[in-house]
């Protein structure tokens, strides 16, 4: 169910949890099924994270739920805390975008199934088998953009990507941050010593109060001196 459906409201992201293997019924409640996921996703409007835990399951009801992610008008965030391992990891391709946890795993694989029968059963089964597998590497193909044929010989080998080989071959967009221990850019602290120190001489001019300038001084002598120098002239002519 949505962890914050109380605060609903046309901007408030919702949040839902993926725990536990996909399945077209559930018998025990504790698989995640197409019926079950639909009711919940269309309760609400606006964007959506999506967390998965999930080995996976069947792939036919992983591919209902990844349409109705694709079709949700939403913003649709992925974020994968423990394993998108394969079915599951159809569903995450889903996200407008993916991010894992630096510990998470992802896992693809060719789809298997059980057939009995003669040789012409099994090779129905082998023919259908195809026919997943090139439908489950279409949703690979949208999201990480790899060639059909490197994203077939990945199924083949059974990949397992951590968060950072993810990113790299596409499957996965960015790493889990904690943002709480997000700090900010070493080019916010720089500054100039000289830039700093004027405007220190500048605040201190600002506050100290001027001294009254002493008035300047004629060059040579004033007319009084001259006249006072005059009259001493004359007693003695």
């Amino acid at each position: 169910m949505w962890k914050n459906t109380a605060d609903d409201g046309p901007d408030v992201e919702r949040v839902l949890e993926l725990n536990g293997t996909i399945a077209e019924e559930s018998w025990f409640d504790d698989d995640i099924t197409p019926a079950m996921f639909k009711d919940e996703l269309f309760s609400g409007s606006g964007p959506i994270t999506i967390w998965i835990n999930s080995p996976g399951g069947d792939c036919i009801a992983a591919s209902q739920i990844y349409s109705m992610l694709m079709d949700y008008k939403g913003d649709v965030t992925v974020k994968i805390d423990g394993i998108a391992a394969s079915a599951a990891s159809v569903i995450a391709m889903a996200g407008t975008k993916v991010l894992m946890a630096p510990t998470a795993l992802m896992m693809i694989h060719n789809p298997a199934t059980a057939a009995f029968g003669d040789h012409e059963d099994m090779q129905k089964a082998i023919e259908m088998l195809n026919e997943v597998k090139e439908s489950i590497i279409n949703a690979y193909e949208i999201k990480t953009g790899l060639s059909r044929a490197k994203l077939s010989h990945l199924m083949d080998a059974e990949t397992w990507m951590n968060a950072h080989k993810a990113i790299e071959l596409g499957f996965s967009d960015a790493v889990l941050e904690d943002e709480k221990k997000s700090v900010v850019p070493d080019e916010a602290y720089a500054f100039s010593s000289k830039a700093v120190a004027v405007a220190l001489m500048n605040k201190i001019v600002g506050k100290a109060k001027p001294e009254p300038a002493e008035p300047a001084k004629p060059e040579g002598r004033s007319v009084d001196e001259l006249k006072e120098r005059l009259a001493t002239i004359k007693k003695y002519m």
